[in-house]
């Protein structure tokens, strides 16, 4: 479930507005000290028109739903509430407990997007966490993600390790969830990418993807195995933090979906995924529906191979035929062939079009 929506449907099931907030441990004594009511081991507070539920914490945050209610839940509800929080929101890094201190600075500004991730309302990022100015600077974000779950905990400083050997300087590493980190990097890396490239006027996206696939062959290979990368231009973290991270989140979430087979994902790459994306699943089963009924050939092994790597070639046929290994004359047959079966001829520009909405759909729509 995507960040987000579980908050959603738990506002359609209370039938009440809410959300996820995080105070310090001394805010929220402060509240459950001058609260209206307040349950004794502080697991939740009535505080002026609001009811907040603690779900966890430690010594020095405290991260509770908040709900417009001022009506008092039994311990069955609250009991309840944090399981159905434990399984909507897996491999939480707030669990995680830091060793050493840089870690820890990393794991408190993981929470905190998380958190705001999870809310309605995107906060300002507190001075407290903006690493002694560093966030202030123009930065690189990296959504890094691994496939396999069950990861050790003490894989942040491997990580961390294995990342100063790619980077010409030191990143930010933070970690969002067990298998899911957010690193930011100087913008020198790009502009030292562009200047080492060998076109000279090597636009920002052409040189971030090389440094997505190079950093993503070095995780692979050295350490994480299976793993998804996402990258977007640079942005000023103070102001974008957030939303930068969650474009990567949707990002990595619509190349894994569309894509299946590739690990790098670019969020300008994926326009029409996300615009597909958000048509509801009921218009999408219809359409696949009555496009497929006319023929499912675009489906068969081989012309599905066909489509995919023609549209990734820019619909090129002679580099199509070239990279199948195929004679050109036989690209031309079955191109012919699947005109003759579906109407369609993609080699005209509106039903290229038609063809390649029908691909992507049919990839993310559940048929009977």
């Amino acid at each position: 479930m995507a960040s987000g929506e579980w908050l959603e449907e738990l506002r359609g099931i209370l039938g009440t507005d809410l959300d996820i907030r995080q105070f310090s441990a001394a805010q929220w004594r402060d509240m459950a000290g001058g609260g209206i009511k307040a349950e004794q081991n502080g697991n939740w507070i009535v505080d002026k028109d609001r009811l907040l539920v603690r779900l966890a914490g430690d010594g020095m945050k405290v991260e509770c739903l908040e709900i417009n209610r001022t009506e008092p839940l039994s311990e069955t509800e609250i009991r309840l509430l944090r399981l159905t929080l434990k399984y909507a929101r897996p491999d939480r890094a707030w669990n995680v407990k830091p060793a050493t201190g840089m870690e820890k600075t990393a794991a408190e500004l993981g929470r905190w997007i998380n958190g705001q991730l999870d809310s309605s309302r995107h906060d300002p990022l507190p001075a407290s966490l903006a690493e002694g100015g560093r966030l202030y600077a123009e930065m690189i974000p990296i959504l890094l993600v691994r496939e396999y779950p069950g990861a050790a905990d003490d894989s942040y400083s491997e990580l961390e390790k294995l990342l100063l050997s790619f980077f010409p300087e030191e990143v930010l590493l933070i970690p969002l969830q067990r298998n899911e980190w957010l690193i930011l990097s100087p913008v020198s890396l790009l502009r030292d990418s562009q200047l080492e490239g060998t076109e000279e006027d090597e636009s920002e996206e052409e040189s971030l993807k090389s440094i997505g696939l190079g950093l993503h062959e070095m995780l692979a290979s050295e350490w994480l195995g299976e793993c998804h990368l996402a990258l977007s231009l640079p942005m000023q973290p103070l102001k974008s933090l957030v939303d930068s991270a969650a474009l990567l989140k949707e990002t990595v979430e619509l190349g894994r979906r569309f894509h299946v087979g590739s690990n790098l994902h670019l969020p300008w790459q994926l326009h029409l995924e996300s615009l597909l994306s958000s048509i509801p699943e009921r218009e999408r089963s219809k359409f696949i529906e009555q496009t497929l009924s006319r023929s499912d050939y675009y489906m068969e092994p081989e012309i599905l191979t066909t489509l995919e790597t023609f549209f990734a070639l820019d619909c090129n046929v002679s580099e199509t035929a070239k990279k199948l290994y195929i004679h050109r004359n036989t690209l031309l047959y079955r191109l012919d062939k699947l005109k003759q079966e579906t109407g369609l001829d993609v080699r005209l520009f509106r039903d290229a079009v038609m063809v390649k909405i029908i691909l992507l759909l049919d990839k993310v729509t559940k048929r009977p």
